[in-house]
């Protein structure tokens, strides 16, 4: 053991001293023969230095890049503090080896605790992402698919869990999914329905287009912050002025929303609105305009790269994109449903196209259990050495 962890573990010891005070750089990249002396000045800790611990890492993981708690942060996903489990889970959001789902899969199905399962939920969604682009085997992808599947389907599973196992389900191929997100939408949970609407952004998928414009009217705000959010993951070109009227809405976080999803569009009329916005006295939404002009700026660049100048000239020319589209009623004014009827769920048909239909049976399928059993190429996977 080095003397400076030795030092260092000597400070998380001594309760006299605040963890929030101390540089945790020493314990980034623990070797494994240094985990013996860190779990001893562990266990030497009582429960709420060890929660501040933990939360400090994570802390100072997000603000520095460069550190990598990784090996200590997956110790934790094991300890009897489902607080520390839970940020454990958490911090591990940019470990993208794969011998961590079969862990996180363990916490989905077996932990007694909620707001673990809810977070294990949410944490299988980036190998669900890494499924979709490629990244990892399609193997790996469906057991981590299956398990957030079955999750959605428990008996007595709470909302808190069932809404993130849909989040992270939206990045999946499955035929279920528009079932799945139809029915979170008109489920009685509020906090559900925000979900569906989290997942239809991220699905993509256009034949939500409509559901998603009428929410940027919704008299909730939560409901407009995710509608917004959505508009922009799906890239809604009809959407954009609607999102301009929505920079100037009487909640903080809808505005910043807009200004993001505005950001992800692009066009003219989107970089007018955030241009000026970027001038407001607000400075927060005058940051949020910042981003998203940086973000439309990139867009525009990789866009060049791809089609060249004739084809960004050809865009330029289209006088439709930013225009409102003529379909009737296809958003709400005034913070007003366009049809009181609309988002009732017997014409949940609107939200599909007519050639978009599924078998209700397909709800009550059911799962393959049966994955192959095989380890990545990277011996980082071996199940006996996951942490």
């Amino acid at each position: 053991m080095s003397e400076n962890l030795r030092a260092l573990l000597a400070k998380i010891i001594d309760e006299t001293r605040p963890v929030r005070s101390i540089d945790l750089t020493d314990l980034s990249d623990l070797a494994r023969s240094e985990m013996g002396p860190f779990l001893e000045a562990w266990a030497a800790l009582d429960a709420s230095r060890r929660f501040e611990l933990v939360t400090t890492l994570v802390e100072q993981a997000e603000v520095n890049i460069h550190l990598n708690f990784h090996a200590i942060l997956r110790t934790f996903l094991r300890d009897p503090d489902a607080r520390i489990r839970r940020l454990a889970i958490e911090g591990l959001w940019e470990d993208e080896r794969t011998n961590l789902i079969t862990p996180l899969v363990g916490l989905l199905q077996d932990d007694p605790e909620t707001e673990v399962r809810a977070a294990a939920a949410t944490s299988l969604g980036r190998f669900m992402l890494l499924g979709a682009l490629g990244e990892i085997a399609d193997e790996l992808a469906r057991v981590a698919e299956e398990a957030l599947h079955l999750t959605w389907y428990r008996a007595g599973e709470p909302v808190e869990v069932r809404r993130r196992a849909l989040e992270s389900l939206a990045y999946s191929s499955m035929p279920e999914l528009p079932a799945l997100i139809q029915n979170a939408y008109f489920d009685e949970s509020e906090l559900m329905r925000q979900s569906a609407l989290f997942a239809m952004g991220r699905s993509t998928d256009r034949r939500w287009a409509r559901l998603v414009m009428a929410e940027l009217s919704s008299p909730e705000p939560a409901m407009r912050f995710e509608a917004a959010t959505a508009a922009g993951e799906m890239a809604l070109r009809e959407a954009v002025q609607t999102l301009i009227r929505r920079l100037d809405d009487p909640d903080g976080g809808v505005r910043e929303a807009a200004a993001a999803a505005l950001g992800k569009i692009g066009g003219p009329a989107a970089k007018r609105a955030l241009q000026a916005l970027a001038r407001s006295g607000d400075e927060a939404l005058a940051q949020a305009a910042e981003d998203a002009l940086d973000e439309l700026d990139f867009g525009a660049a990789r866009l060049d790269d791809v089609l060249g100048e004739t084809g960004r000239a050809r865009l330029r020319d289209d006088d439709d994109l930013d225009e409102e589209p003529d379909e009737e009623l296809l958003y709400a004014e005034d913070d007003e449903l366009a049809d009181e009827d609309f988002l009732d769920e017997d014409d949940a048909d609107l939200a599909f196209d007519d050639e978009d239909e599924w078998d209700d049976d397909d709800l009550d399928g059911e799962f393959d259990d049966d994955f192959d059993d095989e380890d990545d190429e990277d011996d980082e996977d071996d199940e006996d050495d996951w942490y």
